[in-house]
């Protein structure tokens, strides 16, 4: 009888101690108030000393403190602690539970857990579908041997600071990277003389990425238009988009050939970001718009709608994209832009799809497109070509065209 008793309180304790992880109010909580309470009550469950959470780095080689109870210091003190190396880096590189009985003589990476005093340590990994998130470790200041129990108390609480981490920082970062990409994209395209202009951005189902166009004014009253796409999604690929536009921008007030500007933009991106790759494609139109000098990196071509005849994609040629190949040649092409003709610029985002070919997606781009005003073109482009459906990568999308001539002037 005493037996059975036992086993129920036993039983009960280990309910105690999960329900005290799986609160519903950490839903409601961003990551540092979550990973503070959470560390709160695995101290009280296990009657530790210090309970600290380091989160693993963007380049997955460093364990940054980022939470800590008990030893509050960790974190002032932004402790990093390379994967691999002393406990915390032990515990990330084996992906299991480890136990140190003795701390002063385990050669640990971090002083601050010597300095601190303490004799024992356990640490877990963070693992949130497959993938490491950080480390969770806790500490005694006397000598402490960890049951089967405890460690898999922890392990359960390491689980919940894992899923609730990435699902915070996931929500994050989309957020971070639509609010970077709306703050660099403009709002509404600027007055161009010589030009009627608008615009459509749009996100795909997933997460913002790194499509971007630009319009701007050169020193020489010419204009320059961008339309690019770096690979990848996220917050990463829209801060990449952000230095890139910016790189762009500064090159261009120095040369006005195209080619030249996308040369230099590569060479910068190689040397500085060699990760990274992206399309773009540079246009310059002079002052009255008639002729516009284009230079494509692995970016489709526009499509030019003439006002008198069907639209089509500018013949032109295009070079590697950025990021490769620094020793390649780029070209120039020079095209005419009669009045009243439309120029439209986009994304591969608007005529790839999963379950069709880009030259039939081209062809529908070119049977939307008319010389008409660019907004009623652009709703009218976005009709066909996405529908009711929202795209699954992301869509920029700009359209320019020259001031139609006024008849009375001929």
């Amino acid at each position: 009888m005493e037996k059975t008793a036992g086993a129920t309180e036993g039983a009960n304790r280990r309910l105690a101690n999960i329900q005290a992880i799986t609160d519903e109010a950490f839903a409601q909580m961003d990551v540092d108030e979550l990973l503070d309470t959470l560390l709160d009550r695995v101290r009280a469950v296990l009657g530790v000393d210090t309970a600290v959470v380091l989160l693993l780095d963007r380049e997955e080689r460093f364990l940054v403190a980022t939470a800590a109870k008990g030893i509050e210091e960790e974190v002032a003190q932004a402790a990093h602690v390379p994967v691999g190396e002393g406990f915390a880096g032990r515990v990330a590189a084996e992906r299991r539970p480890v136990y140190i009985p003795d701390v002063p003589s385990a050669g640990v990476f971090n002083p601050l857990l010597v300095e601190r005093g303490l004799q024992s340590l356990l640490g877990v990994p963070l693992v949130g579908a497959g993938r490491l998130v950080g480390v969770m470790h806790v500490g005694t200041l006397a000598h402490r041997r960890f049951t089967s129990e405890e460690t898999e108390f922890l392990q359960l609480a390491g689980s919940r600071a894992a899923q609730a981490v990435q699902s915070v920082l996931s929500r994050s970062e989309h957020a971070g990277a639509l609010e970077l990409q709306r703050s660099l994209i403009p709002g509404a395209p600027p007055d161009v003389p010589g030009f009627e202009m608008a615009a459509r951005y749009r996100p795909g189902k997933a997460i913002v990425g790194g499509d971007w166009y630009d319009v701007f004014t050169l020193p020489s009253g010419e204009i320059g238009i961008v339309i690019g796409d770096v690979a990848g999604n996220g917050l990463p690929a829209a801060v990449v988009m952000g230095r890139m536009r910016s790189a762009l921008r500064a090159y261009a007030l120095d040369n006005d050939d195209p080619a030249e500007v996308l040369r230099k933009l590569n060479r910068k991106m190689l040397h500085f970001e060699p990760e990274a790759t992206a399309t773009v494609l540079y246009a310059v139109a002079d002052r009255g718009g008639g002729r516009i000098r284009l230079s494509s990196a692995g970016h489709p071509p526009p499509v030019l709608a003439p006002p008198d005849g069907p639209a089509e994609p500018v013949d032109m040629k295009f070079d590697v994209l950025i990021g490769l190949g620094e020793d390649i040649p780029r070209r120039t092409r020079t095209i005419d832009v009669p009045p009243g003709a439309l120029l439209c610029f986009y994304t591969d985002g608007l005529i790839e799809r999963r379950d069709d070919s880009i030259l039939n997606g081209v062809a529908r781009l070119c049977r939307a497109v008319h010389a008409g005003p660019p907004e009623a073109v652009g709703a009218a482009v976005m009709s066909a070509l996405i529908g009711r459906e929202a795209a699954p990568d992301d869509v920029a999308l700009l359209l320019m065209r020259r001031v139609p001539q006024d008849p009375r002037d001929g």
